[in-house]
């Protein structure tokens, strides 16, 4: 039972994981594209979808570090 029950959680926590990563290339692909037509070069396109994917992923961990604090 106990077992059952630590391998959902880990399921859970890898899922969500992957959720926020995709979540996070997708901002970037958009941020990235809308620098582009924007008129930015390549470089300032990819340093601006590095930028958000970055802030993206940074925004989710604070996040989870909150949450686990209260659902603990």
């Amino acid at each position: 039972m106990c077992r059952e029950i630590v391998v959902t959680h880990v399921a859970v926590v890898l899922l969500t994981a992957a959720v926020t990563v995709v979540f996070a290339l997708l901002a970037a692909a958009a941020t990235g594209t809308l620098a582009r037509l924007d008129g930015a070069t390549y470089p300032a396109a990819l340093m601006r979808a590095a930028a958000a994917f970055a802030a993206v992923i940074t925004l989710a961990t604070a996040v989870a570090g909150v949450l686990t604090q209260y659902l603990t």
